[in-house]
């Protein structure tokens, strides 16, 4: 790493689906500025290059999880990590953004200094020992929100007792063979979802164990009329199309769960009991919760459900007792036997990728700010954030929250602004958690995650076309905005 202090106009943390969109975003809309992007991997792709269990797939359908500019040609809409990883790689290189980003490099520590209106970052390469300094006007945080080094894993009574192995898919081994071996995966979520089907394929029995149940639903893996407007449009309308389908489809479908939850939930279950037949038990399929009150788990051509029905493969809810030196004894009295247990536990959240962010000196204490319309953070200058939606794919906010960012600047440059500062208005009413979902690793996190107020413009709606009019389009000046 240079020695020398770099600066830039504007810098990126994390070069993932959000930062690679942040650098095409700012190179198309902001050219007079510089920037660079700081990833502390040593690749691009962010979560798709750091998870490797087997079957990694989206649980996002690709015409929004994919960009906007930039058409998802692969005929799967649903699609494994390897393609999509393809996918981040190949827009990068379209769009000319590899040679702007800082491999290795991990940003430490960013300090704002409202005398010099700059951020002051410690970064230290991940390899080795260099350190430096680099400087900025904005800070863009594209990192996520979950920590890349642990996932989440509970403590279990009498874990240490087993004698086979343990593996979590954050950390899976690529060298693990599970040929023939008995699994029990502890999970409910999208990855015990994934791995189920696809270690069934190898193994000799696999048991998805879960404490609770999750609402999972059948989608294609191929979009038919995506596929079929590739054939007869350019790319770039047929993307467009699908990706417009894919939007209304899945707002009206989480505005019925919303609207009539009892009504969905009856139909979410009848459609496994269609799929499953005789195997099918209510206990495992029955969530104590209303429908997206956590986020549906899909299922890309029955595969959860083909694999339980060829017999090796199978649900248990039920609680854990004690893990065994042979397995997991539970609640009930029944004993799972395992030679390799899979903690599809979740994820553990962090923010920003545990930068320690500092405002004239002193800590900023997130837990006490208010997002701007999920873009900016109360009190925090010159600081925006890529976070994607809880009940819709990721990238149709992330967009977003960059397009207010691009307009942000140059309307800060047509004015010779030096900053900007959101500053939240306790007389809006009572201060609410940030994302309204009720998932383990959102409450885990509630304590230090930002606040969204009761009304707009700090009430985050996780609505894309609420978010179109209030991101892509109005004017930059807010009374809520604070200039200098």
């Amino acid at each position: 790493m240079d020695s020398a202090k770099q600066s830039f106009d504007i810098v990126i943390v994390g070069a993932g689906l959000s930062g690679i969109g942040a650098a095409y975003y700012l190179k198309t809309h902001c050219p007079w500025l510089s920037y660079t992007i700081l990833e502390s991997r040593e690749a691009i792709g962010g979560t798709w290059d750091l998870f490797k269990y087997p079957g990694i797939r989206s649980d996002s359908d690709m015409y929004t999880f994919g960009f906007s500019f930039h058409p998802w040609k692969n005929p799967q809409s649903i699609a494994d990590g390897p393609s999509i990883l393809a996918y981040i790689n190949e827009t990068a290189d379209t769009f000319d953004l590899r040679k702007n980003i800082q491999f290795g490099v991990k940003a430490t520590t960013a300090s704002w200094l409202s005398d010099t209106n700059n951020w002051t970052l410690s970064v230290e390469k991940t390899k080795g020992d260099s350190s430096g300094m680099i400087t900025c006007n904005f800070l863009f945080m594209c990192s996520g929100y979950y920590n890349y080094d642990h996932g989440y894993l509970p403590e279990f009574p009498g874990f240490h007792r087993f004698k086979g192995t343990v593996v979590h898919p954050q950390k899976w081994d690529s060298s693990l063979d599970y040929t023939g071996k008995e699994i029990v995966i502890i999970g409910s979520g999208a990855t015990a979802v994934t791995l189920l089907p696809e270690l069934a394929k190898k193994a000799a029995k696999v048991t998805m164990l879960q404490r609770s149940p999750t609402y999972v639903m059948n989608l294609p893996r191929e979009d038919k009329l995506a596929n079929m407007l590739k054939k007869v449009l350019p790319a770039k309308m047929a993307h467009g199309a699908a990706r417009w389908k894919n939007i209304y489809m899945g707002l009206a479908f989480y505005k019925a769960c919303r609207r009539w939850p009892d009504k969905l939930k009856a139909f979410l279950k009848k459609q496994v009991e269609k799929q499953l037949g005789d195997q099918y038990l209510e206990q495992n399929f029955d969530p104590n919760y209303n429908p997206w009150d956590q986020r549906l788990c899909f299922v890309p051509d029955n595969d959860l459900f083909r694999a339980i029905k060829k017999g090796n493969a199978s649900i248990v809810t039920d609680a854990i007792a004690t893990f065994t030196e042979t397995g997991i004894a539970l609640k009930s009295g029944q004993h799972l036997k395992a030679d390799i247990i899979v903690t599809a536990t979740g994820l553990q959240l962090q923010l920003f990728g545990g930068m320690q962010i500092l405002v004239n000196g002193k800590p900023a204490e997130f837990k006490n700010s208010h997002a701007y319309k999920g873009v900016m953070l109360s009190g925090i200058p010159n600081f925006a954030i890529a976070i994607g939606y809880t009940n819709a794919s990721w990238t149709l906010k992330a967009e977003l929250n960059c397009r207010f960012v691009t307009r942000l600047l140059n309307h800060m440059k047509k004015h010779q602004y030096k900053a900007c500062t959101p500053q939240y208005d306790p007389a809006l009413g009572a201060s609410e958690p940030l994302m309204d979902f009720n998932s383990g690793y959102i409450k885990r996190a509630e304590d230090f995650l930002p606040k969204q107020g009761a009304k707009a413009p700090w009430k985050v709606y996780q609505n894309y076309i609420r978010d179109i009019f209030s991101l892509k389009h109005p004017d930059v000046k807010d009374s809520y905005l604070h200039y200098q």
